[in-house]
């Protein structure tokens, strides 16, 4: 009731309670039928919660558009690579325990929760550039119990300075615009690791991204060079070789990470996903 799913969801859950009941021919309640009725009759909002449960026992809800597309862009929705990378970071917690991560186009952000909650990151940046995105991205970190720091000064305070709980990382939610983001700026973010899911779905998209990873490739002079890794479902076969393509071109060294199987949460379709870690 406090965070309710969507019309369709709701119609499905309780029409399958209701088949339950009838399969042991057993009489189901008649606030079920009308908590069916209700929603039969009810207007689809145009937003929902989803609320994905984790291996701790730990969930995390997200508000979501109800449609894919929404205000000219489909980051207000949790799509399959998000799912994929947030599994396979939760098998290997290790890789993201005291560091510091920075996530390119985090949408609802589902991946960066996830890891926030099972991975233990000393600061995770989430960020993305459309202003209802970040609005609602602002919204769901709070909604899982997470607080935000107003600015990168504040994210990248040492940790013996740390007063907070030191089970929560320090979280920010940033605007970055692939094509106008300077070098300074992502420098201030001293990310160890960037990571990306289900952002390459068009070639302009590809290009944007292949040019921030240079600037950010450009920015580790005096750091360590982050460990990348970019999650995408394979949709078109054209435009994931673009992208490697362009990663040659720009000089970035790529390997395929190995597949994981872990399924904890429920994707859409049947879709081939895969994982690089390029050499930043």
């Amino acid at each position: 009731m406090k965070h309710p799913p969507s019309v369709k969801y709701a119609w499905s859950f309780l029409s399958e309670l209701i088949r339950k009941h009838e399969a042991i021919h057993t009489e189901p309640l008649d606030e079920l039928y009308e908590a069916l009725a209700e929603v039969l009759t009810a207007e689809e909002p145009t937003q929902c919660h989803r609320s994905y449960l984790l291996p701790s026992g730990d969930s995390i809800t997200l508000c979501e558009s109800t449609a894919i597309i929404s205000h000219g862009t489909t980051g207000l929705v949790t799509w399959n690579a998000a799912l994929y990378l947030a599994e396979w970071a939760m098998e290997n917690p290790a890789g993201f325990a005291h560091r510091t991560v920075l996530e390119l186009g985090s949408g609802a952000g589902l991946t960066g929760l996830a890891i926030c909650k099972m991975c233990r990151p000393r600061a995770y940046v989430f960020s993305d550039c459309h202003s209802h995105v970040l609005e609602q991205l602002q919204g769901n970190v709070l909604l899982n119990g997470l607080s935000l720091e107003p600015n990168v000064a504040a994210l990248a305070q040492h940790p013996e300075h740390d007063t907070a709980d030191a089970e929560s990382p320090r979280v920010m939610v940033a605007r970055v615009d692939w094509d106008v983001v300077t070098v300074p700026q992502l420098a201030a973010f001293q990310p160890d690791i960037v990571i990306a899911a289900d952002v390459l779905y068009c070639p302009e998209t590809v290009l944007s991204l292949v040019g921030v990873l240079q600037k950010l490739s450009a920015c580790q002079k005096d750091q360590r060079v982050p460990d990348a890794y970019v999650a995408f479902t394979i949709r078109n076969p054209e435009t994931c070789q673009l992208f490697t393509t362009e990663l040659g071109r720009a000089g970035i060294p790529w390997e395929e990470v190995p597949r994981h199987d872990q399924k904890l949460f429920p994707y859409e379709e049947h879709s081939e996903m895969a994982i690089l870690k390029l050499m930043l």
